[in-house]
């Protein structure tokens, strides 16, 4: 695919905020038209501020690690009778402390949105693209899955599973005009931390990357058909760093990032 094609209708899923709603921002800017989804109803708030770039704005309110939520989102835009150019999987959850101090259902919640819903997600949305040998698809990994993740070991986890999980379905798909991207950001300057209650935390409090700028290194690398995008040279660095480290090493410097009550407060 050329870098020039461009995008008439994407789905963007947690579009509310963050990363998501800055990659909705730039499909805005293209020219494309969008359908956006969050489980909150701060999801009408961003219909209405995308809208304002010029382009026609959907929006569904749906909790995208239940099936429901999928199934909800994939009939709203067949309904609208439109290919789909391209999907963002940006949706996620984050959840710090102890893995023996978490509730199960918080960690049940990490994995149903992180895994189940998102492969479940792309299922349904690829296999339409499959059938039109036409789309491109980022997921928004992290460099987090590069690592074990001490105080954060289901979210790394999860994010260990996108990672893997786009290049595998980016091989499958090898000989087709559908192109599969991952997103790996750093610490992203969102409400990340805070929903996650990592802001007693080194890295909660440390100094993070621009939103807006993560998603354009994003979009970009998706639009060239790249297999991934580390946003940021600082995370370039860390994720370079993990192919020579051994994992017992990575996984006490993630404790000295995620512990809480690590955090520096000026």
């Amino acid at each position: 695919m050329s870098t020039d094609t461009e995008l008439s209708f994407s789905v963007v899923t947690g579009a509310s905020s963050g990363i998501g709603l800055e990659l909705a921002r730039i499909a805005a800017q293209k020219g494309s038209d969008l359908l956006i989804a969050a489980d909150g109803p701060d999801i009408e708030t961003a219909a209405a501020e995308l809208r304002a770039i010029g382009v026609e704005v959907d929006f569904i309110q749906a909790d995208l690690a239940t099936t429901q939520g999928v199934d909800a989102l994939y009939e709203r835009a067949r309904q609208s009778g439109r290919a789909v150019d391209a999907l963002f999987a940006n949706a996620g959850r984050g959840l710090g402390k102890g893995f023996l101090d978490q509730d199960v259902a918080d960690i049940r919640k990490v994995i149903d949105t992180n895994v189940t819903g998102t492969t479940y997600l792309l299922h349904r949305f690829v296999n339409d693209m499959r059938q039109l040998n036409s789309g491109r698809v980022l997921l928004t990994g992290s460099i987090a899955g590069l690592m074990p993740g001490s105080y954060q070991a289901v979210y790394n986890a999860t994010k260990a599973y996108v990672d893997s999980f786009a290049y595998a379905l980016r091989n499958e798909l090898q000989d087709t005009n559908i192109t599969v991207s991952v997103l790996m950001p750093g610490p992203t300057d969102t409400d990340f931390f805070e929903t996650a209650d990592l802001l007693d935390t080194k890295v909660g409090a440390g100094k993070k990357a621009d939103p807006a700028e993560v998603a354009r290194a994003g979009f970009d690398a998706m639009m060239r058909g790249d297999a991934h995008e580390v946003a940021g040279w600082a995370n370039k660095l860390q994720a370079m760093m993990t192919r020579f480290l051994p994992d017992g090493q990575l996984a006490e410097m993630h404790k000295g990032m995620a512990e809480p009550g690590t955090a520096k407060h000026n």
